[in-house]
């Protein structure tokens, strides 16, 4: 049996803009994509005839910590909760993911491995979120970014060592933290941390087991470092000059911004109970961040949507919010939306399987009440998503 959406605007991911379009889903994939003149239904089908509709991929959110609450203060609760209540606590913000209309994450940094649990428990339907690419436990220096959760290392040995534990646990991509953060008590965000040896061996690690490399990168010395070593993806990149944008161009390095997160901190504030170190922090840090990204996105870096979920306020299900940001700091709409789609499939290694609306694909789709290329901010109202479809199998569908 057949599941057709006809009738609708197609943003395809790349670009492109189909109008008056028809998808075709067969089983967990896409048989076809086109005008809806070429393509004609039969009686055993199901048919969405969907006027005045969006049909869209489904959006990617390449930084989450599923973790991670999202209340004042995540990484206190997240240290003195015990294993089965983070656990669920990361089964339902999966789901609240899900439904808010985001069919695949890369989450960055979790607690004892937990991350591959739930991954693994979505992959066999035992629970319902997204797909989820998981790093395990970000690995750090020793009271460097993070360390609450991550595994401390230290010398080219050590972070060796502690890269090794991660693959063997079963991760789908290696997390590095090349520079100080806000999050953490007592650290600077613009201090390097690991140095350029350490991770030149956490990236060789990665690469020989066939895993790609993410790296916590705020600092302009961490990020060169990093783009040194051969990671793959800078997380944050706050502080960037045109050497560093130089060089993510020259070595294809995705940028994956996260402005959602002090976005949210400074929004909310110490009144908020956020604590008083992480506001000052990223009061020190906003502004040049979004030029750092303004400059990068006009020099051509290619850009990923993340979110940093889980961080203060910066609530999973409430992901797009992220989208209406990218345009703040200089994207076009569809700009954003290739950063959430396609360009978010890349970074993940996952583009020929999803991230763009293409025969072949696997049919992870929403369809939307509206035109989100009009403003973006219809997405982050859940009630004009109207239908949520991973692998073919709808989550929400209120056609």
């Amino acid at each position: 049996m057949r599941i057709l959406l006809r009738g609708g605007k197609i943003i395809v991911g790349t670009g492109e803009v189909i109008e008056d379009g028809t998808v075709v889903i067969e089983g967990d994939g896409i048989a076809f994509v086109g005008s809806s003149q070429k393509i004609k239904a039969s009686r055993q089908d199901t048919v969405y005839d969907i006027p005045g509709k969006t049909i869209l991929p489904g959006l990617i959110d390449s930084h989450v910590h599923l973790c991670m609450d999202g209340g004042p203060d995540p990484m206190a609760s997240l240290s003195k909760d015990s294993i089965p209540t983070v656990t669920l606590k990361m089964a339902h913000h999966a789901r609240l993911t899900l439904e808010g209309g985001v069919t695949t994450v890369r989450d960055l940094g979790a607690r004892d491995h937990i991350d591959i649990a739930v991954r693994n428990a979505i992959e066999s339907r035992l629970i319902a979120g997204p797909r989820i690419i998981c790093s395990g436990r970000p690995v750090c220096m020793t009271g460097g970014h993070g360390w609450e959760f991550g595994r401390e290392a230290d010398g080219i040995d050590g972070v060796r060592e502690a890269v090794r534990e991660q693959l063997k646990a079963g991760i789908d991509v290696v997390k590095l933290m090349a520079t100080g953060g806000v999050m953490t008590r007592g650290v600077e965000p613009g201090s390097a941390q690991f140095t350029l040896e350490e991770l030149i061996a956490g990236v060789e690690e990665a690469k020989k087991a066939g895993r790609r490399t993410a790296t916590h990168a705020q600092g302009n010395e961490g990020i060169k470092n990093a783009l040194w070593a051969g990671i793959d993806s800078i997380e944050h990149g706050v502080f960037l000059d045109d050497e560093a944008v130089e060089l993510m161009i020259e070595r294809k390095t995705y940028l994956v911004p996260t402005l959602s997160a002090p976005y949210h901190i400074l929004k909310a504030g110490i009144k908020k109970g956020v604590p008083a170190f992480a506001v000052e922090k990223s009061k020190a840090c906003a502004k040049t961040h979004s030029q750092s990204v303004r400059k990068a996105y006009k020099a051509g870096v290619a850009i990923a949507m993340g979110t940093d979920a889980g961080t203060p306020f910066n609530r999973h299900g409430e992901n797009l919010k992220e989208m209406e940001l990218l345009v703040h700091a200089g994207f076009t709409p569809m700009g954003a939306m290739v950063a959430t789609t396609k360009t978010a499939s890349e970074v993940l290694g996952l583009e020929k399987k999803i991230g763009t609306v293409e025969k072949g694909k696997l049919a992870d789709l929403i369809v939307v009440d509206g035109d989100p290329l009009e403003d973006i901010r219809l997405l982050q109202n859940k009630e004009k998503i109207l239908a949520i479809m991973k692998e073919g199998q709808f989550y929400k569908c209120n056609l």
